[in-house]
């Protein structure tokens, strides 16, 4: 296999280049949310990863330094939960460290169900983390309580969020699966408590991603009818994407005027189910133990720990993730509804994070 070098204008299949990174590292996690953990399959015998199959925080920086190599230029740490990690702030404070070729400083963020915020907040900010994206499905403490499924309550998520802001971990993001019959009626709630927070409220369709969540499509409210009901009490306009590959459409709440008022702030709708965007993801994932994976869809994975520790150098390395994603077609959310698509094995987002 002829050599690859790192020159920044890696493209795959569909001329896709590689920009966002997102690192699990942990396949562990303190909630059993029904979408991602059912506590039916993830019960106290489940067998998770032992601790030495796990990358450590080197191995991971390492990785992270070629992706950038290749064009990465935002880092998303992701589990499980990734504040279940023991010292995470140590692996925050090198990948911070790391830079563009051009020098610029990476755009490092965490997503989180929020039960730790509150207590690792200003640890996180100090180690070199830029901002936060919590997890958070309703306000309604016992919707809240049930959804999570180990009775964990909302007030809680919401001082991490809190905490989160006070100490500059901005713009903090909320993110809210909605799953028709279980908690569309808490939209409107969600949206009436973020506007002019400066918090971005973005609304997931609830998606196919692994095989143990019993996901049906009768339970997906498409994104339109999100926007539709939220436009019912709360006037919205279109924005602009902010940045090529984004996953969310932004909507930005209206003045008296009609027109956007930042100070209102803005939603955002990600639409994987109904209105897929693979036409131009740019994202890879690392799993908690090395394995490359290059959609959230995707059943197998390309083992780089088997490289890492098999003592390969930076440019085999280098070489071997411009390849894999050189060959690239993935493109699972648009071919959803094709014969077999949602039947085929796929890797569990608790495994390689969303």
């Amino acid at each position: 296999m002829t050599p690859m070098q790192a020159d920044g204008l890696l493209q795959d299949t569909l001329h896709r280049p590689l920009r966002d990174l997102r690192i699990s590292v942990t396949d562990r996690c303190n909630f059993r949310c029904s979408y991602c953990m059912p506590k039916e399959v993830f019960d106290k015998n489940h067998p998770y990863l032992p601790h030495a199959d796990l990358l450590d925080f080197e191995e991971i920086t390492r990785l992270a330094r070629l992706f950038i190599g290749h064009g990465v230029h935002k880092l998303r740490l992701t589990g499980g939960e990734p504040l279940l990690r023991k010292n995470i702030e140590r692996l925050i404070a090198q990948l911070a460290a790391l830079r563009t070729p051009h020098g610029q400083p990476l755009d490092i963020t965490l997503t989180t169900n929020g039960s730790l915020l509150a207590r690792k907040a200003r640890q996180l900010r100090e180690a070199g983390l830029r901002r936060v994206t919590v997890s958070l499905d309703g306000l309604d403490d016992t919707v809240f309580r049930s959804m999570n499924d180990v009775d964990f309550p909302v007030a809680e998520v919401l001082a991490g969020i809190e905490a989160a802001r006070a100490v500059g971990l901005g713009p903090i993001k909320v993110n809210m699966v909605v799953k028709r019959g279980t908690n569309e009626h808490e939209i409107l709630p969600m949206a009436r408590h973020f506007r002019g927070t400066g918090i971005v409220l973005r609304f997931i369709e609830y998606m196919d991603v692994g095989v143990t969540n019993g996901w049906r499509m009768d339970e997906v409210l498409p994104s339109r009818d999100v926007i539709r009901m939220i436009r019912q009490e709360l006037p919205l306009v279109p924005l602009e994407a902010t940045n090529p590959g984004e996953t969310a459409q932004r909507w930005g709440y209206a003045g008296t005027d009609g027109q956007y008022d930042p100070r209102l702030g803005e939603v955002g709708v990600i639409s994987s189910v109904t209105q897929a965007f693979c036409h131009d993801c740019n994202r890879a994932r690392l799993s908690t133990e090395g394995k490359l994976y290059l959609c959230l869809f995707a059943s197998q994975g390309h083992d780089l720990r088997a490289l890492l520790r098999g003592g390969a150098s930076d440019a085999e390395l280098t070489s071997a993730i411009g390849h894999i994603w050189s060959r690239r077609d993935d493109r699972y959310s648009e071919l959803r509804s094709t014969a077999g698509a949602t039947t085929r094995p796929r890797v569990e987002m608790s495994y390689i994070g969303g």
